[in-house]
């Protein structure tokens, strides 16, 4: 920056929305843990009550984490671009490794028990969830809910594992990372969506196992558990809207343009002898 340049300033709202979403995302986490506590029995590691880590976990990690590492490049507009895009990877896998125990410990918490069998589904990562179902004579895969949420976290790991060979490492050429960029964008923020419609499924399909016969009665279980996906709903819309606002996409720094430019005539330009 230029000696006596007035410090850069974030543009008129965003500081607010972003504000808005921080809140709505922790309030998310605590209508989940009310829920879970107050309703369900709570949360613990080695008992029937390991299920509930589940969706305390999607929330967690695939809806407020994941939301929030959409926000980077929103927040942190002045900060060196490879910082931004490192934290923007470290929250992304986060947000899977908290996904992978929840995925984990869903299987888990429906299948629990002690001794060898219990021993296998500890050691078995997501397929504990079919090897809890084959346990109690469930059938596998067959809830809308399991359709997405699986597909979710399939894309979404595949979405990473490209962001980081595109992006973070290097490799890729300026022409190949610009041709991939609007794909990885859309599907970031698709993504993003379907983990919400995801958990909307999963909180409506656990009201239906648990409180089938009073849900419509409007008891309080089932209000609160309603509350919170609008709250997911709200969540999901406030991130959006930053997201899509044009005039407040991140502006590339005078630096960036400059080695941006360098490397691509580098790469793609003519050679110095002016041959082809």
């Amino acid at each position: 920056a230029m000696d006596g340049a007035p410090p850069p300033t974030s543009p008129t709202g965003l500081s607010a929305y972003v504000a808005v979403s921080q809140l709505l995302g922790l309030t998310l986490l605590a209508t989940t843990g009310a829920w879970l506590g107050r309703y369900r029995g709570g949360v613990a590691w080695h008992s029937p009550l390991q299920f509930n880590v589940h969706p305390l976990c999607m929330v967690l990690g695939m809806v407020f984490l994941q939301g929030d590492a959409l926000l980077v490049y929103r927040v942190f507009r002045h900060e060196a671009k490879r910082s931004t895009k490192v934290l923007h990877a470290l929250l992304h896998g986060l947000a899977l490794a908290i996904a992978l125990v929840g995925e984990r410990q869903g299987g888990m918490g429906r299948g629990a028990g002690s001794g060898p069998h219990s021993n296998q589904l500890l050691s078995a990562g997501i397929a504990a969830v079919f090897e809890s179902h084959r346990a109690k004579g469930i059938p596998d895969m067959y809830s809308l809910h399991s359709w997405c949420g699986m597909a979710t976290f399939v894309l979404y790991l595949l979405q990473w594992l490209l962001g980081c060979g595109f992006f973070l490492f290097p490799g890729a050429s300026s022409s190949l990372r610009g041709r991939y960029k609007p794909q990885h964008v859309f599907f970031g923020i698709a993504l993003f969506a379907l983990s919400i419609a995801s958990c909307l499924l999963g909180i409506t399909e656990m009201l239906l196992f648990n409180i089938r016969d009073s849900y419509s009665q409007f008891v309080p279980e089932g209000v609160l558990a309603n509350t919170l996906g609008v709250l997911l709903l709200a969540f999901g819309l406030v991130v959006g809207y930053v997201l899509t606002r044009d005039e407040w996409k991140r502006p590339p720094l005078a630096e960036e343009l400059a080695l941006s430019m360098d490397f691509k005539t580098l790469t793609e330009g003519e050679s110095p002898g002016g041959s082809s």
